[in-house]
């Protein structure tokens, strides 16, 4: 089976697109910053680091130091997929990312966004 298009794109590229969202919204970039960090264990030093060094969104994904267990309590869909139904690892964990920046463009509270 083919590699996903989008597991190749730079996550330099993708990040300003999450932050873009969240910002048209009245969100702010260290509320998409937090969620990174949440979901994956990535420090804020780390996070810029990969961005600076322009790796692709699959080694992001691939290497987050510390992904959250309470990370398989997100549920429901995004771009027209349920996020706890894709197969693909990688693809899953880029899904649960969409997810939360989604919650975050649409106001919903951080504490529930982080599912705490």
């Amino acid at each position: 089976m083919p590699e996903h298009r989008v597991f190749k794109m730079s996550f330099a590229k993708v990040y300003p697109l999450y932050v873009d969202k969240a910002e048209k919204k009245g969100r702010t970039k260290e509320e998409v910053d937090q969620i990174i960090r949440w979901l994956t264990g990535y420090t804020q030093r780390k996070i810029e680091s990969q961005i600076k060094k322009e790796i692709d969104v699959k080694t992001f994904i691939d290497e987050a130091p510390r992904p959250n267990p309470a990370r398989e309590l997100i549920k429901g869909v995004v771009c027209g997929v349920r996020v706890e139904n894709v197969e693909d690892p990688t693809m899953r964990e880029l899904r649960y990312l969409d997810k939360l920046i989604d919650e975050l463009a649409k106001g919903k509270a951080m504490e529930k966004i982080l599912r705490e």
